[in-house]
């Protein structure tokens, strides 16, 4: 009998084709989607899309959404315990894996599986190790279109930010960067889908920067509460607006 399980599910381009290998795998059946989410700015958490194209994507898959709710600038304690509280109700139905999108981030993976054995889970991870071009160009001959929300400006510049997902992309990614964004170069959203009812309709908004401080950046300057210097830790991303049709 298939497992149930639930997809950590971004809207993302690696959610979204791990998606497609757990709904193919025998072994698994997919009940339920679980998203990280700004409960501030009632965005999806890194990516910056609103929750209403979230909530289309969850109702053209026809899968349940569980929205993982989290403050604005969470602590790792405040995610683990939410991530708890969250994940105990789908345990107690019955749900006793979580499907996720990583590729090759090994210190990743060990978190996802040390923090999913405490409410006595186990995680799966379809497309690990895989080549990243491999999969990008997987994902591209299964039909699925995605739209760049966020780039870290420390690989890519603001013109990537708002591009469509596709072989020009590719192509146009500078030398060293992941093909598939595995260390946070960008995050897509996913428009369409083999298993999306129909696609989802959108149109662009505003494209804005915004520079978050590391930890790093938090212990250094503590012992300089009147320095103006940049800070050499800050990362700086820009993000697409989408707004649901």
């Amino acid at each position: 009998m298939p497992a149930p399980a639930v997809m950590n599910w971004s809207g993302g381009k690696d959610s979204a084709l791990a998606l497609y290998h757990a709904l193919s795998d025998p072994q698994l059946r997919v009940t339920d989607l679980l998203t990280s989410v700004n409960a501030h700015y009632q965005r999806v958490s890194m990516h910056g899309v609103r929750l209403e194209l979230l909530a289309q994507q969850a109702q053209r898959i026809g899968l349940p959404l569980t929205k993982l709710e989290l403050p604005e600038m969470p602590g790792i304690e405040d995610y683990e315990r939410i991530m708890q509280t969250t994940l105990e109700p789908l345990r107690q139905q019955g749900i006793q894996h979580a499907i996720f999108g990583d590729i090759f981030l090994e210190d990743l993976r060990q978190y996802r599986e040390q923090q999913l054995a405490r409410v006595g889970m186990q995680a799966v991870f379809p497309l690990w190790q895989r080549s990243s071009a491999d999969l990008l160009r997987e994902y591209l001959d299964l039909g699925f279109q995605a739209v760049i929300v966020c780039v870290n400006d420390k690989f890519l510049d603001e013109s990537f930010c708002g591009r469509l997902l596709d072989a020009d992309f590719l192509r146009d990614l500078p030398p060293g960067v992941d093909a598939c964004g595995e260390n946070g170069e960008y995050h897509s959203f996913v428009f369409n889908a083999p298993y999306f009812a129909t696609p989802i309709s959108f149109a662009y908004g505003e494209k804005v920067r915004r520079t978050y401080q590391s930890p790093a950046a938090d212990q250094t300057n503590c012992h300089q509460p009147d320095s103006t210097a940049p800070d050499p830790y800050a990362a700086g991303f820009w993000y697409c607006d989408l707004l649901a049709v």
